[in-house]
């Protein structure tokens, strides 16, 4: 199935000295669009798409990672698997 894209024709409103736009309360709720979205330049203009709000910042990850208490013990048998021999041409 071929997917539709829908093209609607909106204007630019006054706020303040900057321009927005009006998205209607219909299409807010069938994309689940909250207070912030992203904004996307493409080489075909301008995306606005729902902000990954599950998306972890760097220190959410590495607390993630700690939390894990992940066991590193084999980490050395990897480091030494023989590629440290080969000649890369470097």
């Amino acid at each position: 199935m071929e997917k539709q894209i829908r093209a609607r024709d909106i204007k630019l409103i006054p706020i303040g000295n900057s321009k927005g736009v009006r998205i209607s309360k219909a299409l807010l709720q069938k994309y689940g669009l909250n207070n912030s979205l992203l904004l996307e330049e493409t080489d075909r203009g301008l995306l606005l798409r729902k902000k990954d709000e599950n998306k972890l910042s760097w220190e959410d990850t590495y607390k993630a990672m700690a939390d894990e208490k992940e066991n590193w013990d084999d980490f050395d048998t990897t480091l030494l698997d023989g590629l440290e021999d080969e000649d890369f041409g470097y």
